[in-house]
């Protein structure tokens, strides 16, 4: 009965070795492939998904109604496939738009920096490469008003929110790359107790370079 019992304990053991073997094996031969990095310049507009109702900077207790436009949104990042399909990429950008009231004169801008995190799942077709995204970012945010609603000009604590979306690539060549991107942003700022969504989506043509 000891025999047994040894025996399987000995099979055991070999078996977690086996495994630990297997597992110090693998990254090894996900390193022979070659990794690549990317840098990516993206260029397009900034939609907000809602209009905004807002205290009034000069009256307390008012609040005015106020319809937001789309802006500018352009984005620098850096990139990093860890595998074929996965990839891990860091941008910073600006973004802005502005809100006006359809009654009374006066206007409402933001003004947006984020620095942003996503993680990429890629479906490699070739020349086509189209892929998904979730990711994380933290956005430095400025709100200027002034006109009848008051004048104000105040900054935010960095705020953090989510982001997810979908796109793909044009692969010229081995190094170089086009592409469209859409993305959902979700995030609210704080301007002394007046929060601000700024939920809404990004629109880029994007021009990359692979190394």
């Amino acid at each position: 009965m000891r025999v047994h019992t040894r025996r399987r304990k000995q099979i055991i053991a070999l078996f977690v070795l086996l495994v630990a073997a297997a597992a110090v094996q693998s990254p090894s031969v996900a390193l022979a492939e070659p990794l690549s990095n990317y840098v990516v310049f993206k260029g397009g507009y900034y939609s907000p998904n809602q209009d905004y109702s807002v205290n009034d900077f000069n009256t307390a207790g008012a609040r005015s109604d106020l319809e937001s436009k789309k802006g500018f949104n352009g984005e620098i990042a850096f990139g990093h496939y860890l595998a074929p399909i996965f990839g891990l990429e860091f941008g910073v950008g600006y973004f802005e738009s502005t809100s006006s009231s359809a009654i009374e004169p006066g206007e409402m801008k933001l003004k947006v920096v984020p620095a942003q995190l996503s993680a990429k799942l890629f479906l490699p077709l070739g020349a086509f490469e189209p892929y998904g995204e979730f990711g994380i970012g933290a956005y430095f945010t400025q709100l200027d008003v002034h006109g009848n609603l008051g004048n104000f000009s105040g900054s935010s604590e960095v705020t953090y929110g989510l982001h997810g979306g979908a796109g793909f690539n044009i692969n010229f060549t081995d190094t170089f790359f086009l592409g469209l991107e859409g993305r959902y942003i979700k995030v609210k700022p704080d301007y002394g107790g007046q929060p601000i969504e700024l939920d809404g989506y990004t629109a880029t043509l994007n021009l990359g370079f692979r190394h």
